[in-house]
């Protein structure tokens, strides 16, 4: 199998800014004090991440900035969709999840596809920190990275939004639910 390219078209980039600027001017409260010029050199200068957001921002995650760590000099982009994106739904945590299963596997991971993505599972106090700015995951919910402890004993942690409350749950990790998938976060 040949490595697919992890670079989009001139036109495929113009209209990836194009969304993610309009996001950006349309939820200032998730990233006050930022300028989008210095996003955009950042971004513009970036290939492969153009490529990652592009791939959150087709499977449905609307990935806008969250924050910018003045020390690494990065921009965190969380996905901002209000609930677990679409198109990353009905997945286990992972692949030893995934083989687990006898019958009905799912297609794929939550860890498996955000590498292909080339991002991160958001962790507990991430997916914290953004529900801090809004509710999310209403109706859905979301696979967050799990402590090695928790998976070892063939489990894994899921968050969502009820009763105006972020809950933490467990399932096993070869679970899978239409309405669970998972939210990412890439550094640029």
């Amino acid at each position: 199998m040949k490595d697919e390219k992890k670079v989009l078209s001139t036109e495929q980039n113009q209209e990836l800014l194009r969304k993610l600027h309009d996001r950006f001017e349309k939820n200032m409260h998730r990233h006050k004090g930022l300028e989008w010029q210095m996003v955009q050199v950042k971004l513009e200068s970036n290939a492969e991440k153009l490529w990652s957001l592009n791939e959150m921002e087709r499977t449905g995650g609307e990935p806008d900035i969250i924050s910018f760590d003045k020390k690494t000099n990065e921009y965190s982009f969380y996905d901002c969709s209000p609930e677990s994106p679409k198109g990353r739904r009905s997945i286990c945590y992972d692949r030893e999840g995934l083989e687990s299963r006898k019958k009905f596997r799912p297609e794929n991971s939550a860890i498996d596809m955000a590498t292909a993505m080339g991002i991160e599972l958001l962790t507990e106090e991430q997916y914290r920190e953004l529900q801090n700015l809004e509710d999310f995951d209403i109706k859905t919910s979301s696979w967050v990275k799990t402590p090695a402890e928790i998976r070892k004993l063939g489990g894994a942690l899921f968050c969502d939004r009820r009763f105006n409350h972020v809950f933490v749950y467990h399932n096993g990790a070869e679970s899978y639910y239409g309405a669970r998938g998972f939210r990412g976060l890439l550094r640029v």
